[in-house]
């Protein structure tokens, strides 16, 4: 049983099949849940003397197998001697929150959610005073499973309302930071997707009450099929919806949200995406006019062109490894050697803000976007008007390279080995210095300019190979040079590059 509670951990993150399908069996069993609630219990017990009493609170998205996950965890840690705070559907930062509102005092916050993935999927995020649990905390708990706990009377359930605490805080920040009174999104039309995730309430119980106008607004009602496009800020189809909804009710801005909210994306009345390297150029704008000179820390797969933009701006951009606990970790490490580091956020919507606890929380993210764009409205300006000099390029693709290997992890950091010295004999490329995650290659001469990244997936046998080109036509050159070293690689002849 330990191999196979083993085999759930996904980085910080729990996940697995949460309701069995034809094609997949059921890996988050009641007897899993069992043992995980055990071993969440033994890893907040060595945190607390016997004597205090342990408060949880635990919600979850609209996934349909929550309501069976949840009733085992409650069962297994009331039994144990906790008292459960049941916030019922929330979101992921919201559960993060109630540890920290004086009105709930959570120990620790359950979140039951698996993110974006299909409707079978499900999983656990966990979360204490500190902040998310890290790969570490994951794996003790999973290793104690049938650990010994203090005995101790059983705990009590109660229902709380999360949710509404949660909004009425970010419309609270939003009106004191806008500085347009009660309602500083009068005379806008906001459209929100939730795509049938949590994020439902940001329509009616934060913008609203704002003065912003939510007709047009979609997939608002939570429903764990998912049946109208994936909960996914990062993908196109999610976002092409959200782009026909902006269009069609002709609304002022556009916000999307993944299934448990903490990520976002943004389109704008013009039906623009503000997501992806869009999003972090909006986001460092803000940040850097209230702290100039800052290092916003970016995962790896950033473009050469941010880099520019944040420059141009005061700022420092520092591209580390894939993964929000990563760049979390980064910003939170560079800040104690005295590099100050207001943000740490990924290409996927994943944002973190030094003034908000390092939470990655889309909804937090959107309502500092909100200030600043109630803020140019006054001044006839759009966010458009903030990322006006980030650089386009013309082509975009990620390359997503499968390998055969058994021993995948091995096998690709020999391919990236092999790579890196293909690259420093290869005209037209030149090895981009300090890069922490995978080989990153800029291009010029016949390639024109541009750049690559090849690099391992952090969970995945696939090696993915993100291209930017600032000119058309270079795809093909390209391709055929990158072909003459990926034939020669066995395992990879499968590939589309192969």
């Amino acid at each position: 049983m330990k191999e196979e509670l083993s085999a759930l951990q996904n980085g910080s993150d729990i996940r697995g099949i949460g309701l069995e399908t034809e094609e997949h069996q059921l890996t988050l069993t009641d007897e899993a849940i069992g043992k995980i609630a055990r071993g969440i219990l033994v890893f907040l017990q060595k945190k607390k003397t016997p004597k205090e009493k342990i408060v949880v609170a635990i919600g979850h998205d609209s996934r349909l197998s929550a309501e069976r996950i949840k009733a085992k965890l409650v069962s297994v840690l009331k039994a144990g001697g906790v008292d459960i705070l049941d916030a019922e559907l929330a979101t992921t930062p919201a559960l993060f929150m109630a540890t920290q509102y004086a009105s709930f005092q959570a120990d620790a916050g359950i979140m039951i959610t698996a993110s974006h993935l299909p409707y079978f999927y499900n999983g656990i995020k966990l979360f204490t005073k500190a902040g998310g649990a890290e790969k570490e905390d994951i794996q003790f708990i999973l290793e104690n499973g049938e650990g010994e706990i203090s005995q101790t009377q059983s705990g009590s359930v109660r229902k709380i309302d999360l949710m509404d605490t949660y909004a009425a805080d970010l419309v609270t920040k939003i009106r004191n930071q806008a500085g347009n009174g009660e309602e500083p999104l009068a005379g806008s039309r906001i459209v929100v997707d939730a795509g049938n995730g949590a994020g439902g309430f940001f329509a009616g119980k934060v913008l609203e009450p704002l003065g912003a106008d939510t007709t047009g607004s979609q997939f608002l009602d939570p429903d764990g099929h998912f049946p109208n496009h994936i909960p996914n800020p990062d993908n196109d189809e999610a976002m092409a919806s959200l782009r026909t909804a902006v269009l069609e009710s002709k609304a002022d801005l556009g916000i999307i949200f993944d299934t448990d909210v903490d990520r976002a994306a943004i389109v704008d009345k013009l039906g623009e995406s503000l997501n992806r390297n869009a999003l972090i150029a909006v986001i460092s704008a803000i940040v850097l006019e209230s702290h100039p000179e800052s290092t916003i820390v970016t995962d790896s797969t950033t473009s050469s062109h941010l880099e520019t933009f944040i420059r141009e701006l005061g700022g420092k951009q520092h591209r580390f490894k894939r993964g929000y606990r990563n760049v979390i970790n980064e910003a939170i490490r560079l800040n104690e050697t005295g590099e100050e580091s207001e943000l740490a956020i990924e290409v996927s919507g994943h944002a973190a803000l030094k003034e908000n606890y390092f939470l990655d929380d889309g909804a937090y993210l959107v309502a500092k976007i909100l200030v600043k764009y109630a803020q140019l409205k006054q001044q006839n300006q759009d966010l458009s008007d903030l990322t006006k000099n980030l650089v386009v390029p013309a082509e975009s693709h990620e390359f997503r390279i499968q390998i055969k290997a058994h021993h995948f992890k091995a096998y690709g950091a020999d391919v990236l080995a092999s790579f890196q010295r293909f690259v420093q004999q290869t005209a037209g490329f030149e090895l981009v210095p300090a890069n922490h995650e995978g080989v990153r290659v800029d291009l010029s001469n016949e390639f024109g300019s541009g750049w690559l990244l090849l690099r391992m997936s952090l969970h995945e046998p696939v090696m993915p190979l993100n291209i930017e080109l600032d000119e058309e036509g270079t795809l093909e050159l390209l391709e055929a040079k990158l072909k003459t070293f990926f034939c020669r690689i066995p395992a990879t002849r499968a590939s589309i590059l192969g």
